[in-house]
């Protein structure tokens, strides 16, 4: 007897175009519509058709938002899925397949033999192969068949009752043999289903934000495509009808963010979204944005570099690069998402500060973010009240007036009797070109006052433990909190706690006291530790070690246990 229960790691893997990423859709739809925590992340290579990619959907008894290295069952589709993943492969792994696909005339591979061919044959079109293997899942698993099959008439119904009847017959001969497959094995899988989660909404990284960029009253999109940055760009065209945005793919980036500073400029609510080597072009549209004192907010979904790096994979190395970016000095601020729910408010915020103080905001996250699936509910999506700074503007309106906090009224053209000036080179009040010294010092110091109401409304980070009382203290940002929260459950040391930061420029003043006097391990997806020197910059703490990952796969849950558990 082969018996798993609690966690289980099902992971699909073949050639893009072979339709992994189509079982994985109607698999989570429907595990999600059973009951179950799923969590789903993907790997893929950067090629249309070919290579080898895969995806993990792991089933747990409590809700989880992590990778983990270990394998239950395997649905390899072709001969290179498993040299692709032996890795992850152990001895307790179950490999299920097409055997002669799967195994070739390699002796040592044992796979449990899955006839796809002989099914779709029967079936009339290899398109059904997608709807069989869901079900051979599904029946391995014992799960409720009338839930697929309720799923599949309403996913299919737009394509006419004839492909609904075959996707259920493909279904059921799917699920009668994972049913057999099963018994014959002797494996028995026990799960807790949880009657909440068949309510809760299903999304991925791309969905929260894109639905926070819409709950932050967003009306324009200019960008240039380039994964993993696109997907937000593609959901906004794809709502854009019903929440009145205009979408405009730019010919390039420099016109993206120009465009959008332009929007903003006539009154618009703009985001740009792009990837690192994107946005190098973009960085003088910074600049510009700091000097006239336009808002911008740019979402940068982070990708291993330099140059093309790895186009389809993950990182964290881009934070020096927002927090950097543009020649001169000027105010900013960079949020960065660990969960769905964090990227709805966060979008929102971004939205807020931008327009509030004027200043250009960044959303930075990255492919395994943006790619990975997970249900929330909906009343965990927090909701801030939108806000529009504009004024009306009256004769004698001073576009760029010195102001004690160094927010100068926006107006924008065509609202009110004033003229609103802009202009690119220093300037006075009125917006009139300067050279005057005097001048130059106030109005760079009243754009620099604007920083201190940023940080006075910056987000805390997440405590997960009791890092009041814990004499080590685990930090992370980003896309990595789901895996430090379950890491530090399982490691269960009480001197061991974590933070997590989901802003990480400029930090609140308040947090330093939290790290004085402790051990602090920086945990992040790059070489150089960023953020762990940015923690050494604006606090003034030692780190005591860092846990740094870029090769171009996120965190293992097991990989950080490790790392904690050596930990002194």
């Amino acid at each position: 007897m082969k018996r798993f229960s609690g966690d289980i790691s099902l992971v699909l893997g073949g050639a893009a175009g072979m339709g992994v990423q189509t079982v994985e859709a109607l698999l989570v739809q429907v595990l999600k519509r059973e009951g179950y925590h799923v969590f789903a992340s993907k790997e893929y290579m950067s090629r249309i058709r070919g290579g080898s990619n895969s995806t993990e959907i792991r089933l747990t008894d409590k809700k989880r938002s992590a990778f983990v290295k270990r394998i239950d069952f395997l649905f390899a589709m072709d001969k290179d899925v498993i040299p692709h993943l032996k890795g992850r492969i152990s001895k307790e792994t179950i490999v299920l397949g097409e055997r002669e696909k799967v195994c070739g005339a390699a002796p040592e591979c044992h796979a449990i033999d899955i006839p796809f061919t002989r099914f779709a044959n029967e079936l009339g079109n290899p398109l059904y192969t997608s709807t069989v293997a869901v079900g051979v899942a599904l029946g391995i698993l014992r799960a409720d068949e009338g839930v697929f099959e309720n799923y599949l008439r309403e996913h299919f119904a737009r394509k006419g009752e004839e492909v609904v009847k075959k996707n259920i017959e493909a279904a059921e001969k799917g699920y009668a043999f994972g049913k057999h497959i099963a018994y014959h094995e002797g494996i028995e899988v026990r799960l807790t289903k949880s009657k909440a989660v068949e309510s809760e909404i299903l999304l991925d990284g791309t969905e929260a934000l894109g639905l926070g960029v819409l709950a932050a009253g967003c009306n324009y999109i200019s960008s240039y495509p380039m994964s993993p940055g696109t997907g937000l760009l593609t959901f906004l065209a794809e709502h854009s009808k019903d929440f009145g945005v205009v979408v405009d793919q730019a010919e390039d980036e420099i016109a993206a963010i120009n465009q959008g500073l332009g929007a903003w400029y006539a009154g618009a609510r703009a985001i740009v979204t792009t990837s690192g080597g994107g946005f190098d072009l973009m960085v003088e549209g910074v600049s510009l944005s700091g000097i006239i004192e336009t808002p911008i907010v740019v979402h940068v979904g982070q990708r291993p570099g330099p140059a093309t790096g790895l186009p389809t994979r993950t990182e964290q190395a881009d934070l020096n690069l927002v927090l950097y970016a543009g020649h001169g000095e000027f105010p900013r601020a960079i949020f960065t998402p660990g969960t769905g729910e964090e990227a709805f408010l966060i979008a929102q915020q971004a939205f807020y500060i931008a327009d509030k103080y004027q200043v250009p905001v960044f959303i930075l996250t990255d492919q395994y973010f943006l790619d990975s699936v997970r249900s929330f509910k909906e009343n965990g999506l927090q909701k801030i009240q939108s806000e529009n700074f504009i004024i009306e503007t009256k004769a004698g309106y001073k576009r760029y007036a010195i102001t004690a906090d160094g927010v100068s009224p926006r107006g924008v053209p065509g609202y009110g009797d004033g003229l609103v000036g802009i202009d690119s080179d220093e300037h006075d009040e009125d917006a009139h070109i300067t050279e005057s010294a005097k001048m130059r010092v106030l109005m760079h110091e009243k754009r620099w006052r604007k920083m201190e109401g940023v940080r006075d409304e910056a987000f805390l980070p997440t405590e997960i433990g009791d890092v009041a009382r814990a004499d080590i203290i685990i930090v992370s940002w980003g896309s990595n909190r789901g895996v430090i929260e379950e890491a530090l459950e399982m490691v269960k040391r009480d001197d061991v706690a974590g933070l997590h930061f989901h802003q990480v420029y400029p930090l609140p003043k308040k947090v330093k006291k939290l790290l004085m006097k402790k051990k602090i391990v920086v945990l992040e997806n790059n070489f150089s530790g960023q953020f762990t020197n940015l923690l050494k910059l604006e606090y003034g703490v030692k780190i005591t070690d860092t846990i740094l990952k870029y090769d171009g796969d996120p965190f293992s849950v097991e990989e950080v246990v490790e790392k904690l558990k050596a930990i002194s």
